[in-house]
């Protein structure tokens, strides 16, 4: 399989004795992510690539979401799979609305100031709630916080990586 895969989902537990089990969700997409007959990847250290599992069924419970896979009907055959991933193939990735992006198209961009200086690379992306806070981090290793706003991140163009942002009063000592 040479096609990249993300995480959606991380197996913690299992629940039940029918093959359920209790994944935490990494993604923003899940109710067409656990949606009855959605094929996914499951992956795990013993094996050796990830193997196709199909959606049968899926609930919100505390939390987190409580999977049964067609492939598996009893704990049994689950139990061995706690602390796998949940990935999806990067072909069947959702598309995105426009301005809204993947943090895997946003992490290493080359950002540079409305003045033409270079700031440094998004090194990492925080999640605050009211909005997305991008982590820059210049040559020096000394970081640059830029909120994900519309008066702070002017033109992102993934494929070429290159953010030109306004760096607003205070951001910058």
């Amino acid at each position: 399989m040479n096609e990249r895969l993300f995480d959606v989902g991380k197996i913690v537990n299992t629940h039940g004795i029918k093959g359920e089990v209790k994944i935490i969700s990494f993604t923003d997409f899940p109710e067409e992510r656990y949606r009855k007959n959605n094929n996914l990847l499951l992956s795990h250290p013993s094996l050796s690539e990830p193997i196709p599992v199909t959606v049968e069924s899926a609930r919100f419970h505390k939390n987190s979401y409580i999977v049964k896979f067609r492939q598996f009907n009893n704990i049994n055959e689950v139990e061995k799979f706690k602390g796998g991933m949940v990935k999806v193939a990067e072909g069947d990735r959702q598309e995105l609305e426009e301005d809204t992006f993947y943090y895997d198209e946003i992490i290493g961009c080359n950002v540079i100031s409305d003045t033409g200086e270079r700031l440094g690379q998004i090194h990492e992306i925080l999640a605050t709630g009211a909005n997305d806070v991008w982590v820059v981090k210049n040559d020096q290793g000394k970081e640059i916080l830029l909120p994900y706003i519309e008066e702070c991140i002017l033109e992102v163009d993934v494929e070429e990586k290159i953010i030109k942002v306004h760096i607003m009063e205070g951001l910058v000592e």
